[in-house]
């Protein structure tokens, strides 16, 4: 069974500076409106976290132990963010899922492992997040068109690139 092998992107260092919460309610609202309504059903702006520095040293720290729960960790820490409104930056709620998941909270400073996945990003042309790597093929955003429209941001589902990115996939296992 193939493992999604979630990479550190930090967009408060990619963007130099952290994302307002507000910005991804107005992405989060066109998701739901347009593609996705029974996803983010519990994302709160207002305790979306200041860094994800803390969230994806606690993901390193899980790969490091095993690729399955480093998966597990992503999406659990994703489910926490957008499914629950959990400020994933506080300590304590990375103490709790740290602690469901046999772990230790990993030292906050130690940033070494996010800066190398940062550099690789880079130097494999990320666009921004999502962007899925299948071989050396980057997708950006593979099932969505994106745009902003007279100041309003749109989105979409793109059939075409989802089918696309889907038998890319296929094709690997």
């Amino acid at each position: 069974m193939p493992v999604l092998h979630v990479r550190a992107w930090p967009l408060e260092l990619v963007n130099g500076e952290p994302l307002a919460g507000d910005f991804v309610g107005e992405e989060i609202v066109a998701l739901r409106e347009h593609v996705a309504a029974d996803f983010f059903v519990g994302f709160d702006a207002a305790r979306f976290p200041s860094t994800s520095l803390p969230a994806l040293t606690l993901v390193t720290a899980a790969y490091r132990r095993d690729a399955a729960l480093g998966e597990h960790v992503s999406l659990g820490l994703r489910d926490a963010l957008f499914e629950e409104g959990a400020d994933i930056g506080a300590l304590d709620i990375l103490a709790e899922i740290a602690t469901a998941n046999g772990l230790d909270v990993p030292e906050v400073g130690d940033r070494e492992a996010i800066m190398a996945d940062l550099d690789e990003g880079r130097r494999r042309g990320v666009d921004g997040s999502p962007h899925f790597f299948l071989g050396s093929e980057g997708f950006f955003c593979p099932s969505l068109e994106i745009a902003r429209v007279d100041g309003h941001l749109q989105v979409a589902f793109d059939p075409t690139r989802f089918e696309d990115f889907a038998r890319q996939a296929l094709e690997q296992l």
